[in-house]
């Protein structure tokens, strides 16, 4: 299955952010020819007050269904069949009662909703250089384990900070995931102090693909701070290797998933087998 991260720099501006990812995909569909394509967290609107979050989210139809759908969600939809690809839109800002949810929403080739999943561990922490986050004061946390069969594959679904929570991806792993998909906005500190350690972590553990899509450059804050994120989106195989990186700007890489590596790697260490604790 060849499939592509593309790498964004996204900032408040929801058209702007919209033009970039549409510009992007095309480039990147006319030059490797992937059947699956991921966008980065929160791509719709990276930055800015907790007004413009909310009003560049939107309320999400019922699956499958298209009435009242938002521009996010058409956008997604149409281009996933425009291309002919699955499409992994990434997250984006789901309204949800007083807060939002940040979801991300699957397509296939002919445009329909395969899954939607939204992120379970919120990102409330200060790193050692001092930057605070609060994602809880603006979304509400999810609480269902997604996968969705895409090809011959089953992807498991999981959104930045749920990176550092193992039993999450083993939970994945027992409901069949042979890949799993991660976007994100992992910090410029944090990701180059943990960023590929925890995601080899996880492809090593899991035996699954690890498919990771970050944002790259610097956006501002509500409180007008300029934060940077890491990019470095990469594709990693089931034995931990990085097959293909990004670096730390625009553009996209991309890089062949196979299952008979998946398979090869579980006969030799069945390690799921072999668990004696946890559930």
């Amino acid at each position: 299955m060849r499939t592509t991260v593309v790498q964004m720099a996204p900032g408040a501006s929801l058209p702007d952010n919209i033009a970039q990812a549409r510009d992007l995909i095309a480039a990147a569909v006319a030059a490797d020819r992937p059947d699956l394509v991921v966008l980065p967290e929160i791509w719709s609107c990276l930055g800015g007050a907790a007004e413009t979050k909310f009003a560049n989210a939107e309320e999400l139809p019922a699956p499958g269904a298209t009435a009242g759908a938002g521009p996010l969600y058409r956008f997604l939809s149409e281009t996933a069949r425009e291309h002919g690809i699955t499409l992994h839109g990434g997250s984006i800002g789901q309204r949800y009662g007083g807060k939002l949810l940040n979801t991300s929403l699957v397509f296939g080739p002919d445009g329909v909703e395969r899954a939607r999943y939204s992120k379970i561990h919120l990102f409330d922490i200060t790193t050692p250089g001092g930057e605070g986050y609060r994602e809880s004061d603006t979304y509400a946390p999810g609480e269902e384990v997604v996968t969705v069969p895409v090809g011959a594959f089953t992807a498991g679904l999981a959104i930045c900070y749920d990176l550092r929570f193992a039993e999450l991806f083993l939970a994945l792993r027992r409901r069949g995931a042979n890949v799993i998909v991660l976007p994100a906005a992992f910090t410029a500190e944090t990701g180059e102090a943990h960023w590929a350690t925890l995601l080899r972590a996880r492809a090593i553990e899991t035996q699954c693909w690890v498919v990771a899509c970050g944002t790259t450059g610097t956006h501002i804050d509500a409180g007008g701070h300029a934060r940077r994120t890491y990019g470095h989106s990469m594709i990693i195989d089931p034995w931990g290797t990085i097959v293909t990186q990004a670096s730390n700007g625009v553009g996209w890489a991309t890089a062949t998933l196979t299952l008979d590596q998946v398979e090869r790697v579980r006969a030799g260490m069945p390690v799921l087998a072999h668990r004696r604790l946890g559930a």
